[in-house]
């Protein structure tokens, strides 16, 4: 092979430039549906944390004697 042969051979310098493009997009776009997942679990967690809780009963009752109403 000759000298020539290998740099045919070799990617060019808008093909390098076009991967190195697409590597970017790739990454910004990982990171992205990243902190959407990320986003997405907190929201749930929270949501789930607020349907876990209970009422306390007794903040009704002393709630219903500040307002001067009868207990239930």
């Amino acid at each position: 092979m000759t000298a020539a042969t290998l740099h045919i051979a070799a990617p060019t310098f808008a093909e390098r430039a076009g991967l190195r493009l697409a590597a970017a997009i790739t990454a910004h776009v990982r990171r992205r549906i990243q902190r959407r997942v990320e986003r997405r679990a907190l929201a749930l967690d929270l949501l789930r944390e607020q349907q876990s809780r209970k009422a306390d009963p007794c903040l009704l009752e002393q709630a219903l004697q500040l307002i001067g109403s009868r207990s239930r």
